[in-house]
């Protein structure tokens, strides 16, 4: 048997009844299917309907090969007589993106002749893929003439066709299917094979609003939004707007040059504190220098420096190194922090082999080169660390 889809004839219907004519498992969950529905299935881009099943709730819709509808439930259900109800902000939403769909992909059609290859309607947001490049000043054209066929609230009807009859008439993209087809059609604007949702008349689609677009594949990928979801999507940029101009105190038309100013400022700031660290990296390798420790030839600086990470544990480890016959092993804070091993080039001590020893003893990993090596994740307090070292480097 097949099953008899109510939502082709009336896409506002909410509520029928049904029988459940099998009940079964779908990938694990349990599963009814019905002789008729008004739950629409994942197809042609367009998601599955949600809502109730009896008790159940319906959390997925698919769509059979062989004709039958499967309702996904969240609990099993008995055979014999039930009651369905479709969740409407989620079934008007898709109506409204379905046929703000047809109206701009339409538009884009008879404006510049731009075919569109394919359709997804997502759970924020839809896209159509379209044939060819498109540029700003195009797409606020198309957006311009696709409002005014929704404002005009023009009727929109279904009609059933053979394949034969349709293929006489001036649709928009070529059908996929063959025998008997559902044509929508959009009155004066639009005639496309489809087996979604809709709204009956354009103006039910509220606005369509085209969000961004970017190349795909040779052509161009738009984002719109359409009715509620457009709502929802000024609403959201309303409210991040109005946050960043009391962010920065300007007025809106001065936000774009807010934010420049306020990017400039940062690129400044980076570059002054750049300096500083610099500076500051001499002036601390300089005085942990003047306190280094003696063994034989080698001048050892073994010390925990807080605060300071990895790139500037190096940075001060290279410029006490530049001193003949000076060894720096740095340990950032606190523990399992990076460690840094440097030696001068005449200075007669291989750094991997040291961080070698620490790892073996501490933990953590790490490596490099006799000249230099680094590491972390070493667990143990910080004099330990310490002692640890100058024992190692008076061994050798």
């Amino acid at each position: 048997m097949t099953t008899d889809r109510l939502y082709y004839t009336d896409p506002y219907l909410t509520t029928f009844d049904a029988e459940v004519v099998a009940s079964r498992e779908h990938d694990g969950r349990p599963a009814a299917v019905l002789n008729r529905t008004a739950f629409y299935p994942t197809s042609g881009g367009q998601p599955y309907d949600t809502g109730t099943l009896g008790d159940a709730r319906v959390v997925d819709v698919v769509d059979q090969d062989d004709g039958t509808v499967v309702h996904v439930l969240d609990r099993q259900v008995a055979a014999g007589p039930t009651s369905g109800a479709i969740d409407w902000q989620r079934r008007f939403e898709h109506m409204q993106q379905n046929t703000g769909q047809h109206v701009l992909s339409a538009a884009f059609a008879r404006l510049f002749d731009a075919r569109t290859e394919s359709f997804h309607l997502g759970s924020v947001s839809s896209t159509i893929d379209l044939a060819r490049p498109m540029s700003r000043e195009e797409i606020a054209r198309a957006e311009d003439e696709a409002n005014r066929i929704v404002w005009d609230n023009r009727p929109v009807h279904i009609r059933f066709l053979d394949a034969d009859e349709a293929a006489k008439l001036p649709l928009r993209k070529e059908p996929a299917r063959t025998g008997k087809l559902r044509l929508i059609d959009i009155e004066d604007f639009d005639l496309s094979a489809c087996g979604g949702t809709h709204v009956s008349r354009t103006g039910g689609i509220g606005i369509i609003a085209t969000a961004s677009w970017e190349k795909f594949r040779g052509g161009t990928r738009v984002e719109f939004l359409c009715g509620v979801r457009a709502l929802a999507g000024y609403r959201a940029l309303r409210d991040v707007a109005a946050a960043s101009i009391r962010l920065i105190s300007v007025s809106p038309a001065e936000l774009p040059a807010g934010i420049e100013r306020l990017q400039a400022e940062l690129r400044e700031s980076k570059r002054t504190l750049k300096d500083a660290h610099a500076r500051l990296t001499i002036v601390e390798a300089a005085a942990l220098a003047a306190e280094a420790e003696r063994h034989g030839s080698l001048q050892l600086v073994v010390r925990v420096l807080d605060g300071w990470d990895a790139g500037g544990l190096k940075a001060i480890a290279a410029a006490i190194v530049e001193r003949p016959g000076h060894v720096a092993v740095l340990f950032g804070g606190p523990p399992s922090s990076p460690v840094v091993i440097m030696r001068s080039a005449e200075a007669a001590v291989d750094s991997a082999a040291v961080l070698k020893r620490l790892t073996a003893a501490f933990g953590g990993k790490g490596g490099g080169k006799p000249d230099v090596a680094q590491g972390g994740g070493l667990q143990g307090a910080p004099a330990d660390l310490v002692a640890a070292v100058k024992t190692i480097l008076q061994s050798i």
